[in-house]
């Protein structure tokens, strides 16, 4: 029998224990879930999304108030592409209607494009002043009705094509597409990942408990989230990764426990015996491997900004409490059900389920050429991983802007027409000139700057300038102006990153230098792409500097292993990087976009590699400590390395194989949703796994350690000094 550690001792307590157990869990969850919607969720702040170069414009303006109106832009075109008549009286009437419509202040003459193939329309809305909530419902509701009169006009005239796009009016659309995506998601992971465990364990009982144990993990992880944003504030994406990464580690924690606890059943173990060696085995195998990916959550406190802060806060959380429920809420359910966990019996899945102690005759016909060739193995391996890697060395990021997002949303197919008949409509640097001390700014001697800067950026090709006058906004105590700065590129061209690097050097410098008291910065989604790379360039080394060291620590403390350790992470290493190399070979190229229903970008998502390299890195350690802890079981037991290495890696191949499944089951949901960020984000996920669970455990793990032989237990004398982790 184990030795009584932690582990065994909360399960052996949560078994004997076990309503007292469980009630004490669900008190737990319930507790997490209306606490934190009783608090409420503080969210990031516009101005804390600054960084680098931008941040003090960022800052300066998001903390401003400004009194410019909303509005929204009504584009009119020819069906057929030719010239558009702005006398004409249906664009007479379509004005007319706008003017008329609830919720509008006012609508512009119309403004013909150069070529007369289109015309606009700026529509301002009447939004009393309130609070930000406020405002923004009330900016919707008007441009909805701006948009029902666009509709109408377009259903009574068919030789036209008229279109609405605005600030409202495309982050309501944007809103409905990310939080369809979203339902989508969260409806589609709790069966898919239920439908897999019912093939796993072939009973209704068994299948359920690891979904709804990690479900209830995810609940109270969002719940805990709300007391944590008022220490480090929320990201609107944070629910989403929560539901990503607590499903995923939920069910394998789980997974890995119950098939260890059925296996020793089935040696004849009672239900009591075989919780405390599964707890003794599993179960710490959970507990280090959480350690793990904790760790690796954590890097991103490293990355230097409010939105890789708050997914580290809320990957940790859901992280701890999926270990908490795996070694307290689980012992209680399977001492509670006993050997009924392995009922009510699903006929045909049943008898197809392989007993879970057996050996994969799969994986062993996998492993045998591996064992029996190390060398040309690894050498195979390796190469593979670093071809698929190759394509990474020419990643190009870039977060995308408007024109990028899907096409399905009619607004964002009136802004690309828009941003093509009016150039000065399109992407714009935004120049922030700001007071030191909260005086208001010498206006004259601003509205001076702004004309000499004017000046100098006329007829200069990397700005539209000539298309439109440079306009400047001034806030209500005149503190702080916003000089909106227009370029005839997109956002992520290399000419608008060379137009950018141009204000910032020399004409922002020279025409606002002499003013006194005066600061300036030049932000946008440019200068935020920029930015965004120098951060990365700058902290990425520290984020995997920290990963790779504090995980080193956990493995050598766990295993009493450097070479288990070292090997850990330079396998997760090339994993990663051949992620960031299928990643790019997908996205960065059109070859996929029908097979996947997206349209290339031509660039990866800035936030991505930082967050791929710390989400997969400790995703992959679940892998990694569970099938090293059943190789090691093997080389205590007194088995040759090459026995070991078989024996651990075809026994725990099934569990493997399928805590694989539902990681890339759930992940390749994301894979199928709408927005870019997601659909890259979830296939390089499900990659990652996928090749983690295939080619790094079953061809580059056995071969490496036959090879090493006993030096795989290999600890230098000053390193033993470091506390072991309990046995």
């Amino acid at each position: 029998m184990p030795r009584r550690g932690l582990v065994v001792s909360v399960a052996r307590w949560s078994a004997n224990h076990k309503w007292i157990a469980l009630l004490l869990w669900l008190a737990f969850v319930a507790a997490a879930i209306v606490g934190g919607g009783t608090v409420g969720t503080k969210e990031v702040a516009d101005g804390d999304y600054g960084i680098g170069a931008s941040a003090g414009a960022d800052n300066a303006i998001a903390t401003a108030e400004f009194d410019e109106p909303h509005t929204e832009s009504v584009l009119v075109r020819a069906a057929d592409g030719g010239a558009v008549d702005p006398s004409s009286a249906e664009l007479a009437g379509l004005r007319d209607d706008l003017a008329a419509a609830p919720g509008v202040a006012g609508v512009s003459d119309p403004q013909p494009s150069a070529d007369g193939t289109a015309v606009l329309y700026e529509v301002t809305l009447d939004v009393p002043e309130g609070t930000d909530a406020e405002e923004e419902d009330a900016a919707s509701a008007a441009a909805a009705e701006v948009g029902r009169v666009v509709d109408d006009a377009g259903g009574a005239s068919p030789d036209l094509t008229i279109g609405q796009v605005g600030d409202a009016s495309i982050g309501d659309a944007l809103d409905k597409l990310y939080e369809d995506d979203l339902r989508r998601a969260e409806f589609l992971s709790l069966p898919i990942s239920l439908l897999i465990m019912f093939v796993v364990f072939g009973a209704l009982i068994a299948a359920a408990v690891p979904v709804l144990l990690a479900l209830s993990s995810v609940v109270a992880a969002m719940g805990l989230s709300a007391f944590a944003s008022y220490v480090i504030p929320s990201t609107d994406i944070l629910a989403s990764v929560i539901l990503l990464v607590g499903m995923a580690v939920g069910v394998d924690y789980s997974l890995f426990y119950v098939r260890r606890e059925r296996e020793e059943r089935e040696k004849g173990r009672g239900t009591m015996d075989a919780v405390a060696v599964a707890a003794a085995t599993s179960g710490r195998a959970v507990v280090v491997s959480g350690l793990a990916v904790i760790i690796a959550m954590a890097g991103m406190f490293f990355a230097g900004e409010s939105t890789f802060e708050s997914l580290a806060v809320g990957t940790i959380l859901v992280v701890a409490v999926a270990v908490v429920g795996s070694v307290t809420a689980l012992p209680a359910l399977l001492s509670i059900f006993g050997r009924w966990v392995d009922r009510p019996r699903i006929p045909l899945l049943w008898r197809l389920r392989r007993r879970d102690g057996g050996d994969s005759r799969f994986w062993g016909a996998i492993l045998r050429p591996v064992l029996r060739h190390p060398r040309t193995a690894l050498f195979v391996g390796v190469a593979a991983l670093l071809a698929l890697a190759a394509p990474a060395l020419g990643m190009k990021l870039s977060q995308p802007g408007v024109s990028d997002l899907s096409q399905d949303v009619p607004e964002v197919q009136t802004y690309d027409a828009m941003t093509t008949a009016f150039p000065a409509e399109g992407a714009s640097h935004t120049v922030a000139v700001w007071s030191a001390d909260g005086a208001p700014l010498d206006t004259a001697a601003v509205d001076d700057a702004v004309a000499g800067l004017s000046d100098g950026l006329a007829g200069d090709p990397l700005f539209a300038t000539a298309d439109a006058e440079l306009t400047t906004e001034y806030s209500t105590d005149s503190s702080v102006a916003s000089i909106s700065v227009p370029v005839p590129y997109a956002h992520d061209d290399e000419r608008a990153e060379e137009s950018l690097n141009l204000l910032r050097d020399d004409f922002v410098p020279a025409a606002f230098g002499s003013i006194d008291g005066a600061e300036t910065g030049v932000t946008g989604q440019t200068a935020g792409n920029v930015d965004f790379r120098d951060l990365l360039a700058d902290r990425m080394p520290i984020v995997v500097g920290f990963v790779l060291l504090m995980t080193i620590v956990v493995l050598v403390m766990a295993f009493r292993s450097l070479t288990v350790a070292l090997t850990a992470a330079v396998l997760n290493l090339l994993s990663v990087a051949a992620s960031y190399g299928l990643l790019t070979l997908v996205f960065q190229n059109s070859w996929a976009e029908s097979l996947l229903g997206f349209e290339s970008t031509g660039a990866i998502i800035t936030w991505l590699p930082l967050f791929l390299f710390v989400i997969l890195f400790g995703l992959s350690m679940d892998y990694h400590v569970f099938v090293v802890s059943r190789i090691r079981e093997g080389a205590r037991a007194g088995m040759t390395t090459q026995e070991a290495v078989r024996t651990g890696i075809v026994r725990s191949a099934g569990v493997v194989t399928s805590a694989a499944v539902v990681m890339v089951a759930v992940f390749a949901i994301f894979a199928t949703l709408g927005a870019i960020d997601f659909k890259q984000m979830g296939i390089g996920l499900a990659a990652a796994i996928l090749i983690d669970a295939t080619i790094v455990r079953a061809v580059l793990l056995p071969s490496l350690m036959v090879l090493l032989g006993e030096r795989n237990w290999w600890l230098p004398r000053p390193l033993r000094r470091l506390p072991a982790m309990e046995h």
